[in-house]
C-alpha cells in the first residue's frame, strides 16, 4: 500500500493541502483542499484570521481522508516572521498581527540605542526589514507590557498550527531565523539580541529543532475530528526554506528564486556570510535544510501584481496582465526592492508616484504600469545576482524559479534576456514539494535531498527559457 504524505502550505493569500506519494520513482501529487487567506483590521492592527486558519487546517485534513488519501505524515509551512503568544495554560494570547502592520515603525531605531544594526547583523545575518520578529516583539511589549508576565511562550505561525494538531511545542530553525533573533553561526537563539531587545527569557524555552524533526502524533481530539491518526513532522516550516528544497539545481552555479508574494532570490551556502559587504548589499542569511544557509535578497515579487489585480477588480487574469505588459513600449521601470511598495493604499498610484519622482514619463495606460513593474522585477533579479556574485565570490550560470511566479511567461522570458542566463521555471508547487521532501526523507522514502531533487524533473513540468529565445522548452 502506498504511503501518503500531506503538505499544508499556507501563503499570504491562500492555502492548500497537497497529498503526495511515490510511484515508479515519480512523486505524484494531488490537491485535496484549498482555502483563502488574508489580513484585515482588528483591534487597530492588521491581523490574520487565525481562527479561520485553524479551522481550514482541520477541514483539509478531513477532506484528505474523505478522498481516500489519509496521510501517514503531515507537515505545515507558512510565511516567516509572524508569531502568536501562549499564556500559562497554553492558550493563544492576543491577536495574530500580520507583518505588514505599521506597529513596527521606528522600532529599529529604538533597538539601535542598545545594539547597532551592524552588531545585530553580525550575529543574525538578517537584513533590516521593518517586520522582523525582533521588532514586532518590541512593539508588542510596548503596547502590552502585561504580556511580559502573562505570556509563557511564543510560537511562529506554522509551529502554532502544528501545536494545535499535536499539543506539542517546538521551534523550527528555518522559520525562527527569519526574525533576527538567532545566532546564525552558533545555530541557537542569541542571548545578546534577546537581552538588547529586553525580551523575556521564558519565551525561549521550547526546543529549537532542525527541519525534518518529528513533532508527534495528532491529539486524540484532532484524530477523532479528521477520522484517522498521523504523525506531524516539522518540515522547513518557512515557505522559502521549503521552496528552496524543491529547486532541481543542475550545478553549484544555480541561483534560486522562490517566486510568490515575495521574490526571494539567492543561493545555498554551507556557512552564513555576515560581513559588512553582505549587510550593505541587503542580503539575508536564513536557515536552510541540512544545516545550509539560504543567502538571499527579499524583492517585492508578485505582491505588486496581486495588488494591481485586486485594484482592477480582477477584470484581467494574471496571464492577461502579463501579455498586456508585453504589448507596452514604456521605457522605464520601478525599483522592485523598495519598501514603499510594502503596503501602499493604492499600488497603481504608488508605482506612478515612484516613476514620477524618478523623473520618468507618466505611464499612459495600465499596460505601461504593468510593464514598469514586470521589467522592474527582472532588472532587480539581474542586480541581485550581480551583487550576490560579488559578495559570495560565486559565478552564477542559471536561474531556477519555483513557486506560482514561475508561471509568468513574460517575466521569465524578460528575466532570461535581462540577466543573460538560462531560466528554468518550475515546479510551480515548489513550496509544497519542499515540505513533502522533508517528510519523505525523514520517513526513508528518499535517502537525502539530492535524491529527492533528482526525482523532480520526471515528476513535474520544468520549462527552459534561453536568452533571446521566444518560446520556452520543456
Amino acid at each position: 500500500m502506498k504511503k501518503i504524505y500531506l503538505a499544508i502550505d499556507i501563503g499570504a493569500s491562500s492555502g492548500r493541502h497537497i497529498a503526495a506519494w511515490v510511484e515508479n520513482g515519480r512523486i505524484e501529487t494531488r490537491e485535496v483542499y484549498r482555502f483563502p487567506n488574508g489580513a484585515s483590521m482588528k483591534n487597530g492592527h492588521l491581523c490574520w484570521d487565525i481562527e479561520a486558519l485553524e479551522n481550514h487546517v482541520v477541514a483539509g485534513l478531513k477532506a484528505a481522508g474523505e478522498q481516500q488519501l489519509a496521510p501517514a505524515c503531515i507537515g505545515i509551512d507558512t510565511w516567516g516572521v509572524d508569531f502568536v503568544l501562549l499564556d500559562k495554560a497554553g492558550n493563544r494570547l492576543g491577536d495574530a498581527v500580520a507583518y505588514r502592520d505599521s506597529r513596527t515603525e521606528g522600532i529599529d531605531l529604538e533597538l539601535e540605542q542598545t545594539l547597532s544594526f551592524a552588531g545585530l547583523y553580525s550575529i543574525c545575518g538578517i537584513a533590516k526589514q521593518p517586520f522582523n520578529t525582533v521588532y514586532q516583539m518590541i512593539a508588542l511589549l510596548k503596547e502590552h507590557p502585561e504580556y511580559r508576565e502573562d505570556a509563557a511562550d511564543f510560537l511562529m505561525m506554522p509551529e502554532y498550527l502544528s501545536y494545535l494538531l499535536t499539543g506539542k511545542r517546538a521551534h523550527e530553525w528555518t522559520n525562527c531565523t527569519t526574525g533576527a533573533l538567532c545566532d546564525a553561526h552558533a545555530t541557537c537563539w542569541s542571548e545578546i539580541i534577546r537581552s538588547a531587545a529586553e525580551l523575556p527569557d521564558s519565551w525561549f524555552t521550547a526546543p529549537l529543532v532542525p527541519p525534518g524533526t518529528a513533532l508527534g502524533c495528532l491529539s486524540d481530539t484532532v484524530a477523532a475530528a479528521v477520522g484517522y491518526q498521523a504523525q506531524v513532522i516539522l518540515p522547513a516550516t518557512h515557505d522559502t526554506g521549503s521552496a528552496y528544497m524543491a529547486v532541481p539545481a543542475r550545478d553549484s552555479g544555480a541561483a534560486f528564486l522562490s517566486s510568490g508574494t515575495w521574490s526571494l532570490l539567492g543561493t545555498e551556502l554551507t556557512q552564513p556570510i555576515t560581513t559588512e559587504a553582505a549587510m550593505k548589499s541587503g542580503f539575508t542569511n536564513e536557515g536552510g535544510y541540512g544545516s545550509t544557509t539560504r543567502f538571499l535578497k527579499n524583492i517585492m515579487g508578485m505582491w505588486m501584481l496581486q495588488c494591481i489585480h485586486k485594484e482592477i477588480d480582477g477584470v484581467y487574469s494574471f496571464a492577461e496582465m502579463a501579455q498586456m505588459a508585453q504589448t507596452s513600449a514604456y521605457p522605464c521601470w520601478i525599483d522592485a526592492a523598495d519598501n514603499r511598495f510594502l503596503a501602499p493604499e493604492s499600488m497603481l498610484e504608488e508605482v506612478k508616484a515612484a516613476l514620477r519622482e524618478a523623473g520618468s514619463p507618466q505611464p499612459e495606460s495600465l499596460a505601461d504600469v504593468l510593464r514598469a513593474v514586470t521589467m522592474g522585477l527582472a532588472v532587480c533579479y539581474r542586480d541581485a545576482i550581480a551583487e550576490m556574485s560579488r559578495v559570495t565570490g560565486k559565478t552564477f550560470t542559471s536561474i531556477n524559479i519555483v513557486g506560482g511566479g514561475s508561471q509568468n511567461v513574460v517575466l521569465n522570458r524578460w528575466t532570461a534576456d535581462v540577466c543573460g542566463l538560462p531560466v528554468y521555471a518550475g515546479p510551480t508547487e515548489g513550496t509544497a514539494l519542499g515540505n513533502l521532501a522533508a517528510q519523505m526523507i525523514a520517513c526513508g522514502e528518499f535517502a537525502d535531498l539530492a535524491a529527492f531533487r533528482a526525482a523532480l524533473p520526471a515528476s513535474c513540468e520544468i520549462l527552459t527559457y534561453l536568452p533571446g529565445q521566444e518560446s520556452p522548452a520543456v
